[in-house]
């Protein structure tokens, strides 16, 4: 008898251990959950209901364009150049300035700012083309 009560014992104590374990996990969802079975019996997953966007590998190449960018602005500008690109899109955490207000810091006129930075521009695409 004290062996059947034992085994006893041991089954209780793992039944008791499993439903401790599962009121653990009580309030997690898991998304490969089923959350109804379709007309043919096949299962409609949280997963299907749930829209998220990964855009983990749009944010790289983002990264990695931004990356390519900067690089070529260092690499293919000349000096003037690079302070009105810099200057006019806010590279290196600075504001974005318009043509006039680069023109009246560095004292020359806007249509020439313009034509600078559509040189400049011209550079990169160029460069760009060409790694790509």
């Amino acid at each position: 008898m004290t062996n059947l009560y034992i085994r006893w014992e041991r089954i209780a104590n793992e039944i008791l251990m499993y439903f401790r374990s599962r009121k653990k996990l009580q309030g997690e969802v898991s998304l490969s959950d089923s959350i109804e079975t379709d007309q043919d019996g096949n299962d409609l997953m949280l997963m299907d209901v749930v829209g998220v966007d990964d855009t983990m590998l749009s944010d790289l190449q983002d990264r990695e364009d931004s990356v390519l960018v900067r690089r070529l602005v260092c690499e293919c500008l000349t000096d003037r150049e690079r302070e009105i690109v810099t200057l006019r899109y806010g590279l290196g955490g600075r504001m974005p300035r318009t043509q006039r207000e680069i023109a009246k810091k560095l004292g020359i006129s806007r249509s020439y700012v313009s034509r600078i930075e559509k040189r400049a521009l011209e550079k990169l695409e160029e460069a760009i083309g060409e790694r790509g």
